[in-house]
């Protein structure tokens, strides 16, 4: 990249905002930081405004304001809080945003990039999960772009630049299996076991996802609507690698893979620098020391929640936004101590079975709607037993 360009980060105290920031930290003059937000780390986000010399940080939780004032008093940094300044932030004119607010409490920042009609690197899956045809309208209509942050769909974008989505055969999304895939007492395991991830370095909530697989069952439905090619040609296989990041097959026989090391600077780095390329520090890959890449079938059995994602993409309507809803509040109540492991897809399917399903969301206001009442159904659920 020759031209200095501006990047807000959605989510700059997470861990893709840290990864994102690390990239930037190491080529410091080709980027004007418009602005950094956060959820409530107000020491964190105040140390990163002043670092990068950002216009605007933004905390998530309006009561914190005048914490974030106080932290970053002296400096040439504004300060704002709460979910409007979210969106407004999302708002200001850069040159791309990168949207990793994780949950649903990024949708309305995602949109208000989107609407902005410029670039958004989505890390925030739940966009497309819960929103996707709200979303892919709203993309076409304000003439934005979508660059996929997740190294799976990241993969995919990389595997069909240059090609046809018609000439798809296949699409291969790859898993890790996650830490408990041969574990055997699945009733057992603790959050510390679930979020104790063996290649990559995430938050609680994504490393959970990756345990119990909706992480790839989320992707999934993503992938579906970042690539439209028909969810009959998408296809999951466990990697324990995490090596192959996904994989397209074309008409002609040919498989295109993407290779990588499990470092999230990687897919970030492809869409900061996109149509380019740019420098990261990441090792590169040692096939000779990796010395073998597995592949096998989910086991949906134990790990149903491929199978559950895969049938509300399905059904589609309300249902990947109500399943969506439900996980993240069967996850919150595991790390919590409050539920079992194994009773994270099973709080979901009881869910999505519930019946009467509202008709497909036409606006972001109808989406909140009904994840506000798919994680009600779900609170009480628990609450029952």
């Amino acid at each position: 990249m020759n031209e200095r360009r501006s990047i807000t980060i959605l989510g700059a105290t997470g861990s893709v905002g840290g990864s994102t920031l690390d990239l930037i930290r190491r080529d410091r003059g080709a980027w004007d930081v418009v602005a950094l937000t956060a959820h409530s780390n107000v020491d964190d986000l105040a140390r990163l405004a002043r670092e990068f010399g950002a216009q605007l940080a933004v905390i998530g939780e309006e009561h914190r304001l005048g914490d974030l004032r106080e932290a970053l008093a002296g400096s040439d940094v504004e300060a704002a809080a709460g979910a409007q300044a979210l969106c407004e932030a999302a708002a200001r004119p850069a040159d791309i945003a990168v949207a990793a607010i994780v949950g649903c409490a990024g949708l309305a920042p995602v949109m208000a990039a989107i609407e902005r009609g410029g670039t958004v690197a989505l890390a925030n899956k739940e966009a497309l999960v819960s929103a996707g045809e709200v979303m892919t309208r709203a993309v076409e209509r304000h003439g934005a772009r979508l660059l996929p942050v997740d190294s799976e769909h990241n993969a995919i974008f990389q595997c069909l630049a240059g090609n046809s989505l018609d000439d798809v055969r296949w699409i291969t999304l790859t898993a890790s299996g996650g830490p408990l895939r041969l574990v055997g007492d699945l009733d057992s395991v603790t959050p510390a076991q679930a979020v104790a991830h063996p290649n990559w370095d995430m938050g609680a909530k994504i490393s959970v996802d990756s345990a119990t697989m909706f992480n790839k069952g989320l992707e999934l439905i993503e992938a579906h609507h970042l690539f439209p090619v028909g969810l009959d040609r998408f296809r999951i296989v466990v990697h324990p690698q995490s090596v192959i990041h996904s994989m397209v097959e074309y008409r002609d026989g040919s498989t295109l893979a993407q290779l990588g090391p499990s470092d999230m600077r990687v897919p970030i780095a492809s869409c900061l620098a996109w149509p380019e390329r740019m420098d990261t520090p990441c090792e590169p890959l040692d096939l000779a020391a990796i010395g073998e890449l597995s592949f096998f079938a989910p086991d949906e059995e134990r790990f149903p929640a491929t199978r559950l994602a895969r049938e509300a993409a399905e059904a589609g309507g309300a249902a990947p936004a109500v399943l969506n809803a439900a996980n993240e509040v069967a996850v919150a109540a595991f790390l919590a101590g409050q539920i079992k492991f194994s009773r994270i897809s099973s709080l979901v399917a009881q869910v999505l079975d519930g019946g009467n399903l509202p008709p497909a969301p036409q606006s972001l206001e109808d989406v909140l709607m009904l994840d506000r009442a798919a994680r009600t159904r779900a609170s009480n659920l628990l609450e029952t037993g």
